[in-house]
């Protein structure tokens, strides 16, 4: 049985996931509710869930707020939200789940699932400590994600991204440092991840991190030279699209 506390403001949206969780998840047990982030706090202080459903914006502040007061964290999250592309990049940066209202019951399913299959806390623990760098103002420039390979889980700044380089159903991850992992996701799941950051995909197989170009060759169709000397190719329909970025930098 997995002892769960729901924080959500709405009490329409809190008798929908009960329902959810009741039809389609009968071995989570919802232990407490909470209609905003104190008495989210004292909820979860109290009952020592094993996971929590959080809703990101609520009267009295926000769940990443709840998360930032509540020192340890020995819980799984899973957030609860309308579409909120910052909230929801931060999230996927930190490998953490999030349910987008109005909750799909298979979404729902799948996110509770994971949750079983967690085995050791200290990973979600460091997951929410980069949502919590990321959501920070201070922390603009030292945006980090989680990228995890059989071996470990790894917490990686993205400004020491160089590139990365599709390898069917795994990317290769390349870093500044000469540094390199493999993980089990395509360079189409990476892109999105990375969506609105410094990268660009100027080849079906290549993404790269536009701080990092050196120069431009019309050779061969397009070749992008990186500071580590690596060339990389530009595909025919982008190069245009790339150009306008390099002119742009």
């Amino acid at each position: 049985m997995i002892r769960s506390i729901i924080v959500e403001d709405e009490i329409k949206s809190r008798e929908t996931l009960k329902g959810l969780l009741s039809r389609f998840c009968p071995d989570v047990m919802v232990v407490a509710e909470a209609g905003g982030v104190q008495q989210g706090r004292e909820v979860i202080s109290k009952h020592k869930p094993d996971l929590v459903f959080l809703d990101i914006e609520m009267p009295d502040g926000s769940g990443f707020r709840l998360l930032d007061q509540s020192g340890q964290i020995d819980y799984d999250v899973i957030f609860t939200t309308a579409f909120d592309q910052f909230a929801i990049k931060a999230i996927r940066y930190a490998a953490l789940d999030y349910l987008l209202k109005p909750i799909v019951p298979e979404e729902l399913q799948a996110a509770v699932e994971k949750v079983r299959l967690h085995k050791e806390k200290k990973h979600n623990l460091r997951n929410i400590e980069v949502l919590l760098n990321n959501v920070n103002p201070a922390n603009v420039e030292q945006k980090k994600v989680v990228l995890s390979t059989v071996e470990k889980i790894h917490v990686v700044e993205l400004d020491r991204i160089l590139r990365c380089e599709s390898d069917n159903y795994y990317t290769h991850f390349y870093f500044t440092d000469g540094g390199h992992l493999l993980i089990s996701k395509t360079l189409k799941d990476v892109e999105a991840l990375l969506e609105g950051g410094s990268f660009i995909r100027p080849h079906k197989s290549h993404l790269i991190n536009i701080k990092y170009i050196q120069n431009f060759s019309r050779d061969e169709g397009g070749v992008i030279t990186l500071n580590s000397g690596d060339k990389i190719p530009v595909s025919r329909r982008k190069k245009e699209k790339i150009l306008e970025i390099i002119h742009n930098l």
